[in-house]
């Protein structure tokens, strides 16, 4: 009975992590999560862009974990890991987008709720033998990778012109 407890407990454990991602994804960054969303339009497109993303990373990261010399295993595991925790920000888009799916009234004065309802979806759909185990959580990595990468890029450009319109020249030279 103990041992069936503490799976059981790992895995609701697991899952809890994970919906905690996607809520913290949109708390801090709701537009990135927005846009993300919106890239789920396009799930191949994604999914592509994300495994290309994540192969080098991976097996660089794969093949300095196995080296002996702990500073290489801790930048093997840092390779590993900074793409899937951008590819959990990411797959935020996606319960965002399962969320808004299933529309509440409460959704315009708390948004973040349809983030918590599409995550908990995913997280329980995750709990599916082989496919839910293995299949689904690596896909919506790998997709959520391919969103952060399309949905980063067009913030930054974004962000860019207005640096440069309140820093004037006039003003270096009078100061």
């Amino acid at each position: 009975m103990a041992d069936i407890l503490k799976i059981f407990l790992i895995v609701v454990g697991l899952l809890s992590v994970y919906v905690s991602y996607w809520l913290l994804a949109e708390a801090l960054f709701p537009g990135m999560v927005e846009r993300a969303s919106r890239c789920y339009s396009q799930p191949l497109r994604i999914s592509l862009i994300g495994l290309g993303a994540a192969l080098l990373p991976v097996i660089l990261g794969l093949m300095l974990a196995n080296l002996p010399h702990p500073f290489l295993k801790l930048a093997g595991v840092t390779l590993m890991v900074v793409p899937a925790m951008a590819g959990l920000a990411g797959s935020a888009g996606l319960t965002l987008r399962i969320g808004a799916g299933l529309p509440s009234p409460i959704d315009a004065a708390q948004p973040w709720r349809r983030v918590l309802r599409g995550g908990i979806l995913l997280a329980l759909a995750f709990l599916l033998p082989v496919v839910g185990w293995i299949v689904l959580p690596l896909w919506a990595l790998v997709s959520g990778l391919g969103a952060f990468i399309l949905c980063v890029k067009p913030h930054a450009q974004n962000c860019a012109p207005s640096a440069p319109a309140e820093f004037s020249p006039a003003s270096q030279t009078s100061a």
